[in-house]
Formats: structure tokens, sequence, C-alpha cells
């Protein structure tokens, strides 16, 4: 796949993902506003009701005051008066009171229906209407001189306040409160009366702060020519009740689209790492070609050279040839030793043949062979055996390609002038060995993937750093099987350092 196909798929897939989880977000927005416009509705219904039982309460405490045998008023004497003397009828004192006393109609329907239920005329039945249409008329008129915290029974209002939000199916706690247009204040709260103090900054007190700023409100008394104040609800657990019934829709959808985005990511990932190891084994089988087509073509020219007549009876000339075979041969077969040792590396089809090795003593034999290299471009190699004790166990063999890897590594990657050193030291429960170079160094990037198989650093324009990209990917696989470990320390343009530790005793580590 190449990368503008990656890109592609990248970007319409991450186009896919956000359209899921923008429709997901307007659901739940439209779901909550769903359930706020049903919550709001049932309070303001609920709050609604509250009201006209009150008022109702009210009213059936003036009929009940009406059928009372209590003594006339002086009211109640002047109107009988005028029934008396014939000044005016039963019919219209009924409307003349009522218009008089600016009662509202609502109130005065009530009061007409219980006076005309009793259709006799005599003059008992006609007096009895009359008291009681004066007692109704006085009392129902003084109404609006009562504080509205007197109109107001407490149980009652505490009760038909739970009733009612508990038939709409709001379960959750509230705070309430009666709120005076008069005195500008709350006068009851949660089912107790509250007592101002003269200095207090009544309206706006922080107790009070959250029923005045509510929006869940409902004037009392509406029948009033002027309602005296309102009823306000605050719910504390408001969020939680609306967002419960889509708190687990919500879960669900954060979860699938997680393991959407964690499948996303892996796949993107997956596809890129693939592409990238078929880079790296690309460079492989060109580097493996490029490595065998030399030696294959010296031999094939050698072996021309021998099979010439006028080369055959020179036997100076003919081994001469034979040897350059023999060299490109070997060369060609180290090349395929490598490629299989990092097969039997992958299965792990190896055995550590573990001896006693002097670490100082494989170093030296490794500079002795790197150091004729060294010399042609000018550089140095320097072995700093500072460990006070350089045994360990290990694979002989092995070890001695780690180390011979590293400075191989070191003057490859010194372009000019390669300055190498070894350094050894005693750890705890360890020896450390340290190839250290000033050579082109490495990237961050590039230091994430130096110990995977077929990885090489770029050089940008240089393609004369011959190698397959295993020897450090061998060093790593050599270093765990030998329960040691390998760190690299690397500035770009300033050099790189890989830190050896051994286990003293590689048994016991195992």
């Amino acid at each position: 796949m190449s990368k503008k196909a990656i890109w592609i798929t990248i970007g319409l897939m991450s186009a896919a993902l956000f359209g899921i989880g923008w429709l997901q977000v307007n659901w739940i927005s439209f779901a909550l506003r769903l359930n706020e416009e049903d919550f709001n509705n049932r309070v303001v219904h609920a709050l609604n009701e509250v009201a006209d039982r009150l008022e109702q309460d009210e009213q059936m405490e003036a009929f009940q005051y009406t059928d009372s045998g209590f003594q006339r008023a002086f009211r109640e004497q002047e109107l009988w008066d005028k029934i008396e003397s014939g000044d005016i009828s039963i019919s219209l004192s009924i409307d003349g009171a009522i218009q008089g006393s600016e009662i509202p109609l609502s109130k005065a329907e009530h009061l007409r229906l219980m006076l005309e239920s009793n259709s006799c005329n005599c003059v008992n039945c006609e007096r009895e209407k009359a008291e009681k249409l004066a007692r109704w008329v006085n009392y129902t008129k003084n109404l609006d001189y009562f504080p509205i915290a007197e109109r107001i029974k407490l149980d009652l209002l505490d009760d038909f306040l739970l009733e009612e939000l508990y038939d709409q199916g709001i379960k959750i706690d509230y705070k309430y409160g009666v709120y005076d247009s008069k005195t500008k204040t709350f006068v009851i709260a949660n089912n107790h009366f509250i007592v101002e103090e003269d200095n207090a900054p009544q309206p706006t007190k922080e107790g009070y702060k959250n029923l005045h700023n509510s929006k869940y409100q409902v004037n009392l008394f509406q029948s009033d020519s002027k309602s005296p104040g309102k009823l306000m609800v605050y719910f504390p657990d408001r969020a939680s009740f609306l967002w419960g019934p889509v708190l687990q829709t919500v879960l669900l959808s954060l979860l699938f689209i997680g393991i959407t985005l964690f499948c996303f990511a892996y796949t993107i990932q997956t596809i890129l790492r693939q592409k990238k190891l078929g880079e790296m084994k690309s460079d492989f089988i060109n580097n493996m070609t490029h490595e065998f087509k030399t030696p294959i073509a010296t031999i094939s020219l050698a072996t021309d050279s021998i099979t010439n007549p006028m080369i055959l009876g020179f036997p100076d000339k003919v081994k001469r040839f034979t040897e350059i075979i023999k060299q490109e041969n070997k060369r060609m077969n180290n090349q395929v030793e490598k490629v299989l040792q990092m097969a039997q590396i992958d299965k792990q089809d190896y055995d550590l043949k573990l001896t006693n090795i002097n670490i100082h003593d494989v170093i030296k034999q490794a500079v002795e062979n790197i150091g004729l290299q060294v010399e042609r471009k000018g550089g140095s190699v320097v072995a700093d055996l500072a460990a006070e004790n350089p045994n360990f166990q290990g694979d002989l063999t092995h070890i001695s390609n780690i180390v011979n890897n590293l400075l191989d590594n070191a003057n490859k990657y010194s372009p000019e002038k390669p300055e190498i050193s070894v350094h050894t030291r005693n750890v705890m429960d360890g020896l450390e060995v340290i190839v250290s170079d000033k050579g082109m160094g490495m990237t961050k990037e590039a230091k994430k993937h130096i110990f995977d198989k077929f990885y090489r650093v770029h050089t940008g324009n240089l393609h004369d750093i011959k190698g397959f990209g295993l020897g450090l990917s061998y060093v790593k696989a050599m270093m765990t099987a030998h329960k040691g470990q390998v760190d690299v320390k690397s500035e770009l343009g300033k050099g790189s350092s890989f830190v050896l530790t051994f286990p003293h005793n590689q048994k016991k580590e195992s």
C-alpha cells in the first residue's frame, strides 16, 4: 500500500469516527433537552396543582366560616337592614356585594352556587342567605390584607408539594420557599417560617440565592386581584436526575467509541509497521544482492583467469587467483551465516555454551582486528580496561561477535578519522562495557529502531556503508540471551555510546 493510500484511508476513517462521535453527542444533547423539557413541564404542573389546592383549602375555610353561626359583624347587620327595608333584593345583593367588594368571579361563582343551592324564598331562608352573603363578603374582602404567611398552612403546603411531585415521578431532594411580593422577602422555607432581621439583606441572602434564581416558580392565590406571592422550588440534584436515563447510554457509547478508536489506531500502527518492515526487507534484499554481487563477480573473473591458457603456465598467478576465490567464498559464507544466525535467533533455536570469559581478552582481540581498518582512515582505537573483575559466564563466540559488531559499527559510522574507545568497569553484581565513538550519531527517532531487524540508520546521500541491518538486532538478542542489557546514548553529529551490562554469574541469573 502506498503512502498516499494509507493517508487517504486514515483521513476517511478519521472522518467517519468524527461523524459517529458528532452524531452521538447530538443524540445525547437531544435526549437531555427532552428530559429537561419533560422535567420542567412536570414540575410546573405539580406547582400549579399545589397552588390550586392551597387556594381551594382557603376557599373551603371561607365556606365553613360562611356556614358557621358566628355573631354577625356590623357589615352583616347593615346588609340585612337594607334587605328588610326592601332597598335591595337577595339576587341584587349578591351581584352588588360581589361587585362592591371586588371579589373575583371564580370565588363569586362558588358562593353563588352555595347560596342558590337553597331555593326556598321564605323570610328565614332569605335571612340565612343574607347572613351567609354578608359573612362571605366580609371574610373575603379582608383576605387581601392578611400577610401571605398567615394564609398558608405549613403542613398542608409540605404535604401538597410532596404528593404532587411524587405523582409526577419526581422523587429527588428539593428545597422550596414562599416569596412575599409585598415585603420582597422569603417568609417560608422548607416547612418553617422565616424571621428576618431588620439589618439583613433579605432578598439576596446566601441561603436563598438558589431559590430566588430558580426558574420553577408559580404565583399563589391567583384569583386575588393581585397575587400576594410566589412558591419557588429548587432541585440540588436536578443535573443527576436529568442525566440518569441517558448515563448508561453515554457510558456504552464512550466504551464502543473507545474500542473503535483503539482498533483504528492499532490497525494504522500495524499498517505503518508492515510498510516500514516491507521497506526494510526491500533494503535488506538490495544490500544482500549488492554484497553477493561483488564476490560473485570477483570469483567469476578469477575463474576465467585461471582457465586462460596464458595463466595456466604461471603457478604463482594461479595460486593468487585461487586465494582470491577462497577469500570471496569465505566472505559470502559469512554473509549467509549472518542471515541463518538471525533466523535461528528469531526461532530461539540456539544453545549457549557457557564458559568463564575474560572480557579484557575479548576486547583486546577485537581492538586488534579493527585497528588496521581504523588506522587506514587516520583514526584510533583506545581501550580503557578499568574493571577489577573482568570475568563472567557467557558464550565466547557470541560475546566476541557482540564486541566486534559494535566496533565495526563505530568504524562504519565515523566517516572521517574515527575516534573509538572501549571502557570497562565493575558495577553492582555485574560488568559494564562501553563502546563509544565520535561519529555521525543518531536522532531520537533512530534510537527507537536501531535494534529492529533490517533497520539501518539513514546516512543522507552516503551509500558506501555496507550491511544488512542485522548487527544491532543480533547484539540485542544475544544480550537478552545472556540475561544482560544493552543501552544506547547518542546525539546527532556528536557520536554514540553503547553500554553493555553482563551479570557475573550467568547460571544464577538464568
